[in-house]
């Protein structure tokens, strides 16, 4: 498999000017959108619980359907995003719908109302996700990918973390439906960004529009399909972050009380956050180098990371210091896959499909976080914690073969 060359209706950049306008406003759209739905994703269960009356149920169903319908957003997202100049229409779109829907959960009088609101929001949010990835590897040379999405990630991560922090003051000073509503400022910012990063992309050469086409097989042939073969192993072992927050306050609880253990373990949380951040460049400058090769490589020290963390969750005992390791491992970790997934994609992936691949790779990501989350937690109620940790480094290792084997086969 040979390098991806850079689009031709671009000139080709040098090396060290890929941090370029364009690159910045994703950057800045990824982390203003980060903190503006955080800022309802925080609130939620204030929202219907306390202000609505809702049971936790209806939390867990709103979330469980917009997560299922953000997933398959992406897929469809992805075919939107073949067409250059569709995908650009799309992302802006999508920006700007999610903010809009997502404030407007602020002003919901009943359960339903939050519920279609929510739904609505994560949907618009899944179609934006291949359009933002396509978009990016229009504007950068393929030496570069790395550094670009690593950069991309990094703000996202920081997003993660700023969102919380100003839902938190919001709350403090306005309250928590006038805290949602506000949430439309930062993600109409994004939409903006996102305007300023196309105005600062060459337009494609072409002004036909591609014909709308669902094209699995193609983006499952060669290189490309195995590297999603084994993303997916990955993905399948990839458990939310919520399970390792209730990992740590489980095991803290005895000692330390509910309310302090759960201030520790969101603590701790807050360090796989800046561990993730601190990671995603340093892994795209790493993914950046010695040919296609690389990307995968990197990715499977990501994947290595999790296997790790996730086998001292299984072990571990109740000492702060010990758990921050497998806190900080798993950062580490995401920020590394993360970045070098979207990076190896972006190789591998021919131009023409590279929206349908960047759309493969979301839906593989929400159905296996899906698939991992729903079978972790089953196992955790019916056998142990330790079963479902063990049962989440089997796919790592899994995975973790299946990346050295698909880096084998690509040509350094």
């Amino acid at each position: 498999m040979t390098e991806t060359t850079p689009p031709t209706d671009q000139p080709p950049l040098d090396q060290k000017q890929w941090l370029t306008p364009g690159v910045r406003g994703i950057g800045s759209a990824s982390l203003l959108a980060d903190v503006g739905h955080e800022i309802p994703t925080a609130l939620l269960p204030s929202l219907l619980t306390s202000t609505l009356g809702a049971p936790a149920a209806a939390l867990g169903a709103i979330e469980g359907i917009s997560d299922a319908l953000a997933g398959a957003a992406r897929f469809g997202g992805g075919v939107l995003a073949d067409d250059p100049a569709r995908r650009r229409k799309v992302a802006v779109g999508g920006y700007a719908t999610t903010a809009v829907l997502g404030a407007a959960t602020a002003g919901a009088t009943a359960v339903w109302q939050v519920g279609v609101l929510r739904a609505a929001a994560w949907t618009a949010r899944g179609l934006r996700v291949p359009a933002r990835n396509a978009l990016l590897a229009d504007i950068v040379p393929a030496k570069a990918y790395g550094r670009a999405y690593g950069f991309e990630r990094m703000m996202d991560n920081l997003g993660a973390i700023f969102g919380p922090l100003l839902a938190l003051g919001l709350v403090a000073w306005v309250g928590v439906q006038w805290a949602i509503g506000f949430s439309v400022i930062p993600g109409l910012l994004a939409a903006a960004a996102i305007v300023y990063a196309i105005r600062h992309t060459p337009r494609p050469a072409s002004r036909d529009k591609v014909p709308l086409k669902i094209r699995i097989r193609p983006v499952l042939k060669g290189d490309l399909g195995r590297l999603l073969g084994a993303v997916a192993a990955f993905e399948v072992g990839n458990v939310a972050a919520t399970l390792l927050i209730l990992r740590a306050s489980d095991l803290l609880a005895p000692e330390h009380g509910t309310k302090t253990a759960t201030t520790i373990a969101l603590g701790l949380y807050t360090a796989y956050n800046v561990a993730a951040t601190l990671a995603s460049v340093p892994s795209g400058r790493l993914s950046d180098r010695l040919g296609a090769r690389r990307p995968v490589l990197v990715l499977a020290a990501g994947v290595a990371a999790f296997a790790v963390a996730y086998g001292m969750f299984a072990v571990t005992g109740a000492v702060i210091t010990v758990l921050a390791v497998p806190f900080v491992l798993a950062g580490v970790g995401i920020g590394a896959v993360e970045t070098a997934q979207h990076s190896a994609v972006a190789t591998l992936a021919p131009k023409d499909l590279r929206g349908s691949a960047f759309g493969m790779l979301a839906t593989v990501q929400s159905l296996g976080n899906l698939a991992a989350s729903t079978v972790a937690g089953a196992l955790w109620t019916v056998v142990s914690p330790t079963a479902a940790y063990t049962y989440l480094a089997a796919w790592m290792v899994l995975a973790l073969t299946g990346l050295l084997v698909a880096a084998g086969r690509l040509r350094r």
